[in-house]
């Protein structure tokens, strides 16, 4: 059966049924918000999907005189018919990232209620973080020092990391959790420089975790204590490994290689599968530090909300999701 409204639409609608995280009991200083928080995600689903990456681009293309158009305007208007101007775009848009790793742990939590994807096997969860380069030239450490910026291309803002499969890279970490099962769920995301150790953002990925979850595991960044103590506190064991050298004979060695094996075949396909979907193995598609964590973290909400739409639709999880959102 054909759909009956553009899929586009289907994804922006989806935002008034997925729960969002509990307001601040007390109002921030600054003017306060007139439009929900509601709307302007919406308008960052479709530039995530769209690949339109400024409240200029977005308003430019809602301004085209089509029936779908037509039918995002309508969307992207408040209960009393008003359309945000271009400076309330730019603004609201700018504090966006510091709200979203909230949405994603609040819509996480609830596609592991509606999917129940432990409900065969264990209730674990694998952390880790994935190299994503910045968008132009690099910052070269010699420059940096001096505070040379020797191309205007260079992302001032991005940072050097090296790990044993990329080598350096000049970019961005962003650190996921994700469910080890059959159905990968990103449940947690921060996006951080690539200079930021795994371990610093690992508290707040953790404290957005299921209450199901039982088991966290991670590589040998995160065998810290404070992340241990944080774990027990909640009742769940955190299994990372160590830096003794192979082979291991310690207790507990072989429990340790089975949980490990789980995670691998978890959390780095998903970052994979993740990059190849918005096409982000060579550079990300935006500068600084906001603009990236907006559309990066705006493409972590995308995925879940695609699982959503898949869910509800009887559709496969997580197969199909590149051409779907192409098709959109």
């Amino acid at each position: 059966m054909l759909q009956q409204k553009p899929l586009l639409v289907t994804f922006v609608m989806l935002i008034d049924r997925i729960p969002m995280p509990a307001p601040p009991k007390t109002r921030g200083r600054g003017r306060p918000k007139v439009y929900p928080d509601r709307l302007i995600v919406k308008a960052l689903i479709i530039m995530v999907i769209r690949r339109l990456y400024t409240a200029y681009s977005l308003l430019a293309f809602l301004e085209q005189e089509t029936t779908l158009t037509q039918q995002l305007r309508t969307l992207l208007s408040d209960e009393q018919g008003r359309f945000p101007c271009r400076r309330t775009w730019e603004r609201r848009l700018e504090a966006l990232p510091d709200d979203l790793p909230g949405m994603i742990g609040t819509l996480g939590r609830y596609l592991v209620y509606l999917i129940q994807p432990w409900a065969k096997q264990g209730r674990a969860a694998a952390l880790d973080s994935t190299a994503l380069r910045a968008n132009g030239g690099v910052w070269h450490k010699k420059h940096r020092e001096k505070g040379i910026v020797p191309h205007t291309s260079i992302d001032t803002d991005a940072h050097w990391s090296k790990s044993g499969h990329h080598g350096w890279w000049y970019g961005w970490k962003l650190h996921l959790a994700c469910s080890v099962a059959t159905v990968w769920i990103p449940l947690a995301a921060k996006l951080t420089a690539a200079n930021v150790h795994d371990s610093i953002p690992a508290p707040a990925l953790i404290r957005q975790l299921p209450c199901e979850v039982r088991y966290v595991l991670g590589d040998n960044h995160y065998n810290v204590p404070e992340l241990h103590e944080q774990c027990e506190f909640h009742n769940r064991l955190l299994v990372a490994s160590g830096r003794a050298p192979y082979p291991r004979t310690d207790p507990g060695a072989q429990v340790r290689k089975i949980f490990h094996k789980l995670r691998h075949q978890a959390i780095d396909p998903f970052n994979g599968l993740f990059k190849n979907v918005f096409e982000w193995r060579g550079q990300v598609p935006v500068k600084g530090l906001k603009r990236t964590q907006l559309i990066v973290l705006g493409a972590v909400l995308l995925y879940q909300l695609v699982l959503l739409h898949q869910f509800e639709h009887g559709k496969p999880l997580g197969q199909g999701i590149k051409p779907l959102l192409r098709a959109a």
